[in-house]
């Protein structure tokens, strides 16, 4: 180990501010989870606050909005998976597909620009379309049909939140696979088109499977982030009109850890929803293993 050190000193300290980040932000403050089986007192500290046990993780899985925000959590990133992560991907093909260089290029960066965009700005707009007098509902009137304020009807919250996810995405998840794509020998696509192989059996038979592990440890990080719902976005965007379908657990833990100052009950919440997603992605690394031999680890 010492030897290695040695011999690559740069790349070392090239990952010392990474490492101190991640301690920092990460693997410290996780001392801070004992709380969650605590009656957390701030005048008492961590360690003088009395112990709790399950008491925490027992209301909240008894209380009335557990099913609630783990429906619409489960649902909203199930959305997200199906629509939002073959996004970048589809993208990615079509513009490997273009020839003409600078098109392709601004093609890219069109799509790219919005991930640039801060999120509050992006929710700004967000409301601006969609209230009654807004972009969307003039289109909606153009149709014939009837103006509605859009972010205060329960049914059209996670179409909102997934489609203006996928378009603030789409350009910035195409880097990788457009990446993955250039490291494709050209050797196997002059050896379809010799097997008399068109562009979509050479995009089905060359390509995707160049691309698959790429796909697969994405898809395997994905599946790490699904009860964890985009908790600032959320936020942003909803009102208590429309908690049937757009409270989650990340909101439900804010409002409840921070604005009612429960700090022990939201920290059962968030180890809870830790715990899910930590098992989803082992889970989800081990079938990848069995199946196709790629994995995270």
């Amino acid at each position: 180990m010492m030897n290695d050190i040695r011999k690559n000193k740069l790349l070392y300290l090239m990952l010392a501010p990474v490492i101190l980040f991640f301690s920092l932000f990460h693997y410290i403050p996780m001392y801070g989870a004992i709380i969650a089986f605590k009656d957390f007192s701030p005048r008492l500290g961590i360690i003088g606050s009395p112990w709790a046990g399950f008491e925490h993780f027992k209301v909240f899985f008894e209380g009335i909005y557990f099913w609630r925000t783990l429906k619409n959590t489960i649902l909203i990133s199930l959305y997200d998976l199906v629509f939002g992560f073959p996004a970048p991907i589809i993208l990615a093909l079509l513009l490997n597909e273009v020839k003409k260089t600078i098109f392709k290029r601004s093609i890219q960066t069109i799509t790219y620009m919005p991930h640039f965009v801060s999120l509050v700005v992006v929710c700004g707009m967000i409301k601006e379309f969609t209230v009654s007098g807004g972009l969307i509902n003039d289109f909606i009137a153009f149709l014939g049909g009837e103006r509605l304020s859009l972010l205060l009807e329960s049914q059209f919250f996670r179409t909102i939140y997934v489609s203006s996810g996928v378009w603030q995405h789409i350009g910035w998840g195409t880097i990788i696979y457009l990446a993955a794509l250039a490291g494709i020998d050209t050797e196997q696509y002059e050896a379809a088109k010799i097997d008399g192989a068109g562009r979509w059996k050479q995009m089905r038979h060359v390509t995707l499977p160049g691309i698959m592990p790429t796909i697969v440890i994405l898809l395997i990080l994905e599946m790490g982030r699904m009860l964890s719902v985009g908790t600032e976005k959320v936020i942003l965007l909803y009102n208590p009109t429309i908690y049937e379908t757009a409270d989650v657990i990340s909101s439900y833990v804010y409002r409840v850890g921070l604005q009612e100052f429960n700090y022990s009950f939201s920290s059962a919440v968030g180890l809870f929803n830790s715990a899910i997603n930590f098992t989803l992605v082992v889970g989800s690394n081990w079938l990848s293993r069995k199946l196709n031999d790629t994995s995270l680890w």
